[in-house]
């Protein structure tokens, strides 16, 4: 007797074997792309790290009044050397905030960023840009991209959103370094060796030796 029912097809594995779709993303962006994000990713990484106890930046016993400009100014140099990376956060939330309460300030800069990302840093230098069916060389985008800088810190609402949101941070952190008494801060040796505010940048965090001693700010 013949079977009615018509033949069972094998079902197929392969849609399983599909790789997730955050990895096909990943998988998709230019490797130049992929090496910015991971470096900026490591540097504020690597950053944080080296920042101080926020429990010892607020400490509310250390706040004295300073006796003279000179005394001001030495409490300045000591904390901006041992609360660098405090003061660098402090003044990018500052700027963060600032910029936030002005959405069209905010995506007039992220517009620009991209455009400085995409249309110069990470286009292959071999491949000239096209845009509205006219190819632009490299002199010709870049003096686009510094005038279209130009155009939008100066005559937008950008720049003065910027400068007033740098003051205002900077004011902050030389008010809190002028009356934080550093008396009972102390750097270690890797602190104590590195010079400028932002020597943070790009060097590593190493715990410290438990024989090395720390000196004095």
């Amino acid at each position: 007797m013949v079977s009615t029912h018509p033949p069972v097809l094998p079902i197929s594995s392969t849609a399983t074997t599909q790789p997730p779709i955050v990895t096909a993303v990943v998988e998709s962006q230019p490797p130049a792309v992929r090496a910015f994000v991971n470096g900026v990713t490591e540097t504020v990484r690597g950053g944080l790290s080296r920042s101080r106890p926020w429990s010892e930046l607020l400490d509310r016993s250390a706040f004295t009044k300073p006796d003279s400009l000179s005394e001001a100014a030495t409490r300045f140099r000591k904390n901006s050397s041992y609360f660098r990376v405090n003061y660098v956060c402090i003044v990018a939330l500052i700027l963060g905030f600032s910029l936030l309460a002005h959405p069209f300030s905010l995506i007039l800069l992220l517009c620009l960023a991209a455009s400085w990302l995409f249309l110069y840093l990470f286009r292959p230098s071999d491949r000239p840009l096209v845009l509205f069916g006219r190819s632009f060389s490299e002199y010709e985008t870049l003096g686009g991209l510094i005038l279209s800088t130009i155009a939008v810190i100066f005559f937008t609402s950008v720049g003065s959103v910027l400068i007033s949101a740098l003051m205002i941070g900077i004011a902050t952190v030389c008010v809190h370094g002028a009356f934080r008494a550093p008396d009972d801060l102390f750097l270690d040796e890797q602190d104590a060796a590195a010079v400028g505010f932002l020597s943070f940048i790009g060097v590593p965090a190493v715990a410290p030796s438990a024989s090395s001693a720390p000196s004095p700010v």
